[in-house]
């Protein structure tokens, strides 16, 4: 199976494709040097990065800016790249001088990731935004599916209850208001409460995204110095 197979995208210009899988070493090899695939990164780097913010801006409509950020991070870096190019082989399809390869270029983590922005940057040369962001989505749905804001960056209900059982004892309560959307993508309400009082309400894909966002809507709110 080709690299194109395995990606699920066919390049119309083929030379954009030999671009992006070329490493920088290569120019040690072969006189004069090939376009490699650093300007193809820096361009796929923009693109990755706008997919995954859109993408996390309407599944988490709750969540605030710096909470986004994080789990931006988490999905641009370095490892999660080379965990969606290994997935797809992409190591036994970059171009690398004899130096890199017998080094185990094909399996480092850096030209994996790099390679991976390359090919999204090729791909929106090659068609669009809207077909390169696909793909990017496509390539790390593992890793989307895996997103939970609560487990992958901090745990907002043991801070909410931490800071409440300095008050009282009393801990606090999660309810499900009700859920919303398709079947295919529901989305979960729920609210906190807290000696009988709201403290915060949130949305999320799953119960417990959705109490994770009231808690944090909770923290935000303060409504407990009242």
């Amino acid at each position: 199976m080709s690299i194109e197979e395995r990606l699920g995208y066919f390049f119309r210009n083929k030379e954009l494709l030999h671009e992006a899988l070329s490493h920088p070493s290569l120019s040690s090899e072969i006189r004069p040097a090939p376009p490699d695939n650093q300007r193809l990164e820096f361009l796929g780097d923009a693109v990755l990065e706008l997919a995954i913010t859109d993408h996390l801006y309407h599944r988490f409509p709750e969540l605030k800016e710096g909470l986004l950020t994080k789990l931006r991070a988490s999905l641009v870096s370095k490892s999660a790249l080379a965990k969606a190019a290994n997935r797809i082989e992409l190591g036994s399809a970059l171009l690398l001088s004899n130096g890199e390869d017998g080094s185990g270029g094909r399996q480092r983590a850096s030209n994996l990731a790099d390679a991976m922005e390359s090919l999204l940057g090729a791909i929106y040369l090659d068609a669009n935004l809207t077909q390169a962001s696909e793909i990017a989505l496509k390539l790390l749905s593992e890793e989307l599916l895996a997103l939970n804001p609560e487990t992958n960056h901090g745990n907002s209900k043991g801070e909410l209850q931490e800071i409440l059982q300095q008050i009282s004892p009393q801990p606090p309560l999660y309810e499900i208001l009700g859920e919303e959307g398709p079947a295919h993508a529901r989305t979960f309400i729920s609210k906190v409460l807290w000696n009988g009082q709201t403290l915060g309400q949130g949305k999320g894909p799953s119960k417990k995204a959705s109490e994770t966002a009231a808690a944090l809507n909770a923290l935000e709110q303060k409504l407990w110095l009242d």
